[in-house]
């Protein structure tokens, strides 16, 4: 069951959520991002289709364009920005053994989340 979610960087549509992994496509605009974040349980992949990336990954900052990806480890502090002037689109491939939403831990977020 597809669905999109509103935030406050952009959204999010689910396109695919099973037992072995979830899939979705992310949508951050302009001059915002995520939190800075990492997952006890699940890694992800993400596949940047339109746009520009700003990842921070432990720490290294990591600039990725459409049809680059970068894999995110298990319990990998991570972020991403839209460092460009259009909407930044990627894919989120995630694995593991839970994909909740409350498998978060923030570890700072622009919008009082953390």
């Amino acid at each position: 069951m597809n669905y999109i979610e509103e935030r406050p960087w952009g959204k999010f549509e689910n396109l695919l959520d099973a037992e072995y992994c979830k899939v979705k496509r992310i949508t951050v605009s302009p001059g915002q991002r995520l939190s800075y974040q990492y997952h006890h349980k699940r890694a992800e992949h993400w596949v940047i289709v339109s746009g520009q990336a700003n990842v921070i990954l432990d720490d290294e900052s990591i600039e990725l364009c459409a049809g680059q990806s970068v894999f995110i480890p298990i319990g990998a502090k991570h972020r991403v920005q839209n460092s460009g002037s259009q909407d930044l689109i990627f894919i989120e491939v995630q694995c593991g053994t839970y994909f909740g939403e409350d498998d978060i831990v923030r570890l700072s977020d622009d919008y009082q989340r953390a």
